[in-house]
């Protein structure tokens, strides 16, 4: 099983006529997602690789029922293809997009309290089913289906450990790109809970960063309430205070936020934390054969 998306889902790109919402839509569609529609307002009755493309969400749903969306909307316009998302009742929505101003997320949460919609992101490498589908820019073949998930703060770092457990064998069962801005749609816990619930997902891998505290809390979802094994690693461990690691959540700030804090809270809660990246996928098999 997966969690969120898999071979049933059909996605829409908003912003697809753009060169990078063009770019991944062939990319998805190579890796056998099935793209159904694309949404660019003024520039309906286009395709793209093959694509439809409509003017709004509310079309490419009743031409193509589309249930969730892949966003590469430039920031100043990415919260409104959020909320066109939302309100068109999509199950998921996926936003790549970087950079979107914090006061325009603020007008999103506040608007996804109400509706049923998933938002994973912004800034973020997306959401991916190995063997079954992808939504995002997550490089595919480094992926294989298996027992593990993976949710992380970091694109560059997924793509590392994913590349880790594909050459220990071991597969993944859905693995998530959170996103790293200090406004995201959903959390640690949030994903947690699902793979909970998951019989395939047999263990999760975790990558934290500095800044928040969204890892302590996960820590203390998991000491209490997760019975599944859980290896983690913790980005910017030599960042000193007040210094940005790429991204814009990823702040040591308020004497809050550092990376041995984290570590100490993940460990205290029975968690594995991995200090070397090079051997977390090394660490992940070692705890998995024994659990």
């Amino acid at each position: 099983m997966s969690i969120l998306v898999d071979e049933r889902t059909r996605v829409v790109v908003q912003g697809i006529t753009g060169r990078e919402g063009a770019f991944h839509t062939k990319q998805m569609l190579e890796y056998g997602t099935v793209v159904a529609a694309g949404v660019t307002p003024g520039k309906g009755g286009r395709e793209v690789e093959g694509v439809p493309v409509f003017n709004t969400i509310k079309q490419a749903v009743e031409e193509e029922g589309v249930n969730v969306s892949c966003i590469f909307v430039p920031p100043p316009f990415a919260a409104d293809a959020i909320i066109d998302s939302a309100s068109a009742g999509l199950e998921v929505i996926v936003c790549i997009t970087e950079g979107i101003p914090v006061l325009d997320m603020v007008k999103v949460a506040s608007l996804l309290k109400n509706e049923k919609s998933v938002l994973i992101g912004p800034n973020c490498p997306g959401i991916i089913s190995p063997g079954k589908t992808k939504v995002g820019i997550m490089p595919g073949p480094i992926h294989k289906p298996g027992p593990m998930a993976v949710i992380s703060r970091s694109g560059t770092l997924t793509y590392e450990v994913v590349y880790q457990l594909t050459g220990t064998g071991l597969g993944q069962s859905t693995c998530i790109g959170i996103g790293g801005d200090p406004l995201i749609g959903t959390t640690f816990i949030d994903h947690l809970k699902r793979f909970k619930e998951d019989p395939e997902t047999e263990g999760v891998v975790l990558i934290g960063e500095i800044g928040g505290t969204a890892e302590e809390e996960a820590a203390d979802y998991i000491r209490e309430e997760f019975n599944k094994p859980v290896i983690a690693f913790i980005a910017g461990q030599t960042a000193p205070p007040g210094r940005r690691m790429g991204h814009a959540g990823a702040i040591i700030s308020g004497g809050q936020g550092k990376a041995e804090d984290k570590i100490n809270a993940l460990q205290a809660a029975g968690i594995r934390v991995a200090l070397n990246l090079g051997t977390l996928g090394e660490t992940v098999q070692k705890v998995m054969e024994k659990s």
